[in-house]
């Protein structure tokens, strides 16, 4: 029997994990996301290649942004090599990045995301993998530590969050490379990954090689370590906080009694979740948001509402905190 070249195994272990991973009434079907760069085109290969073999279905799906000349033409040739690597079904999703809030990057990400989740839907997926590797991982760490984020940016990308499953976070981005070269797969290299109008890709062609030269190679998996172990006790934290919070409830809003005896790292998160309900949008909610409304718990000297984004209030009455009116 030919011996599987190490990169080619290493990438169907990581797959075949995370295809056995979920409850066994919930092995399929799943969609993989591939633009065709190196990263998504090894896990589709791998997953072509472990899926069957479980008895799962899988199916393929690459999304046009049409931010780059041939782009179509480009998602086209994905599914072309889906159709032929036994994916189905296969799917092209063009989507509108124009016109959405945040930056480039930001706007694209959302449209992706949202052609993705739509695809799930539709064909009743249990999963969509992504192809986001260790370094992938790494660098978000560091552009997290950049923002000053607390532990939930530092517990970077989540292995598994609602559809969405990054079955190689403990995969090299080397592995991905040489697992295509292995396979015979071209891989697409997108400009954008290289283009230094990008954070992410400053930290990829400078910070981070610059980190491995002074610290030792290690470095890249040290970060995703401590992403994986930061991601569980986040996890932890956030089971105490759901429960904190239906403790302090009251028919006007939160307790401040009840707040004011939490411990500061439950507190903190209760305000959140619960400014969260109020519709203030998980993307606009910051520290200083949840710092003004613990300001409320803990530093009151009859001050005014704290201000949320979407133009939501809050302030202190009668011993609650409460949604004040505009």
């Amino acid at each position: 029997m030919a011996r599987i070249p190490p990169p080619v195994a290493t990438v169907r272990a990581a797959v075949r994990r995370a295809l056995t991973a979920g409850p066994a009434d919930a092995r399929g079907p799943v969609l993989v996301a591939c633009s065709g760069g190196a990263d998504s085109l090894a896990l589709a290969a791998a997953t072509a290649f472990v899926a069957p073999r479980l008895g799962i279905a899988a199916g393929l799906v690459t999304v046009d942004h049409r931010l780059q000349d041939g782009s179509a033409e480009r998602a086209a040739a994905v599914a072309r090599w889906g159709r032929s690597a036994g994916f189905d079904p296969v799917e092209v999703a063009t989507v509108d990045v124009g016109g959405r809030p945040g930056g480039p990057e930001a706007a694209a990400r959302d449209a992706r995301y949202e052609a993705l989740s739509a695809a799930a839907e539709r064909f009743d997926a249990v999963a969509v993998l992504l192809g986001h590797t260790r370094d992938d991982q790494a660098e978000t760490v560091l552009l997290a530590l950049a923002r000053g984020a607390g532990p939930r940016g530092l517990a970077g990308m989540p292995f598994r969050k609602g559809h969405f499953v990054r079955p190689l976070l403990d995969v090299s981005r080397a592995d991905t490379r040489e697992a295509c070269a292995v396979l015979g797969l071209a891989a697409w290299e997108d400009p954008h990954n290289a283009d230094p109008a990008y954070a992410r890709a400053r930290v990829r062609a400078d910070a981070l090689p610059a980190l491995a030269a002074a610290l030792g190679p290690a470095v890249v998996a040290n970060l995703a370590r401590t992403a994986s172990l930061l991601a569980a006790d986040v996890a932890y934290l956030d089971d105490v906080a759901a429960q904190a919070l239906a403790g302090v409830r009251t028919p006007a809003g939160l307790s401040v009694t009840a707040l004011a005896r939490l411990a500061p790292a439950i507190r903190g998160r209760v305000l959140h979740a619960w400014a969260a309900e109020l519709g203030a949008p998980g993307a606009a909610l910051s520290h200083r948001h949840v710092t003004a409304l613990d300001a409320l718990v803990t530093g009151w000297h009859g001050q005014g509402p704290a201000a949320l984004p979407q133009g939501i209030l809050v302030a202190r009455r009668a011993g609650d905190l409460v949604r004040a009116a505009l």
